[in-house]
């Protein structure tokens, strides 16, 4: 339903994919930060998305004046939070979502409306820029947004990646990287974490268990890859990781070697993480070049973080750092960050990054 405006000053904001896992945590990112919001318009990725289980998201996240019809005059800022999936003879939600923001693929440079993609909804696009504003402190200037059309948030593990190797790379310098990340069933959204659920309850009652998006068993279990067609949507999610570190990365740090597997938790990214570094140094100085910026690092005598401490924050998770005890320049690190979070306040800072120099219209 359709309220009215309040007429309070602030961004007309919208936000496509409002029902995915993303879209609930940009919403509610957007509230606890006071976002200048006059007016939310709302486009349904897919009507069909289940229920969610086990994260309870039905607090008072609503915005007033809120809308599932795009403002008359327009967008200043639009979300795009999920990869439309409409039936034939519909309509898509991005087609929906980028007509109410004036967006024209051929000139996108002439679009008024900032368009923040985090869920590679406009992959075929050129020019689109990857953007993580607490990497950029130079760009947090009054920078016109028209000038950027298109941000590109990245995926949250590209964030955590970027974020360790660059800080590494600026005190002590990095020769070599590998990393392990290990995914959650949210990272193949609301489906997966329901059939995670069923998977473990069934088991625990010795009944079948349902494989439709997993096509094996996950629960109690690690998966190196998906079986068959199940492994095309997370292959989709590898290959963006790849991409966007070998754009971000370009000359700064030298780029990963990159493996995923996929872990019986319901939220949360996991990092181990091997690098070798330029010249001898010392678990401390590691520690002193990734503190700060939102990196928590625990100490010896604290328990390691997991994936279920790092749930709810943005903040990165960091164990105490350990030397290889048989490459003198090798260091390990394990690292865990809630994956939905991080790319919420990604994408939100890169809104206020750019919007908050200006004064909303009315």
């Amino acid at each position: 339903m359709t309220r009215q405006p309040t007429g309070k000053p602030g961004y007309r904001v919208g936000l496509a994919g409002k029902s995915s896992l993303l879209g609930q945590e940009i919403l509610r990112v957007l509230k606890e930060r006071d976002f200048p919001v006059a007016r939310v318009a709302t486009f349904e990725a897919d009507p069909e998305e289940p229920d969610l289980p086990v994260l309870d998201l039905t607090d008072q996240m609503a915005f007033e004046p809120a809308s599932d019809e795009a403002p008359p005059d327009g967008l200043d800022v639009l979300f795009l939070a999920a990869r439309p999936r409409s039936k034939a003879g519909e309509p898509s939600l991005l087609g929906k979502a980028l007509e109410a923001a004036g967006f024209t693929r051929n000139a996108p440079a002439q679009t008024r409306c900032l368009v923040i993609d985090s869920a590679e909804a406009l992959s075929d696009l050129p020019g689109r820029t990857l953007c993580i504003p607490s990497l950029e402190s130079e760009s947090r200037t009054a920078l016109e947004p028209s000038l950027f059309p298109v941000l590109e948030s990245p995926h949250p593990a590209t964030i955590v990646l970027s974020k360790l190797l660059v800080h590494l790379a600026r005190r002590c310098g990095v020769m070599d990287c590998v990393a392990q990340v290990y995914f959650p069933a949210s990272e193949m959204g609301p489906r997966a974490i329901g059939e995670l659920q069923k998977q473990t309850m069934n088991l625990l009652s010795f009944q079948k268990i349902p494989q439709k998006v997993f096509g094996a068993q996950l629960a109690f279990n690690l998966l190196s890859r998906l079986p068959g067609t199940h492994a095309s949507e997370i292959s989709a999610v590898e290959s963006r990781i790849r991409r966007e570190l070998r754009q971000y990365l370009a000359n700064r740090v030298p780029m990963p070697a990159l493996q995923t597997c996929h872990v019986a938790a319901f939220y949360s990214l996991a990092f181990s993480i091997y690098v070798e570094l330029s010249e001898r140094s010392t678990a401390e100085a590691v520690s002193a070049a990734l503190a700060g910026d939102h990196i928590t690092i625990r100490r010896r005598s604290e328990a390691a973080p997991t994936q279920v401490d790092a749930a709810g924050s943005g903040d990165i998770l960091v164990d105490a750092i350990t030397p290889d005890p048989d490459r003198a320049h090798g260091y390990w690190i394990w690292a865990v960050v809630d994956n939905l979070r991080l790319a919420a306040e990604n994408s939100v800072d890169i809104a206020e990054t750019l919007l908050h120099p200006h004064h909303p219209r009315q």
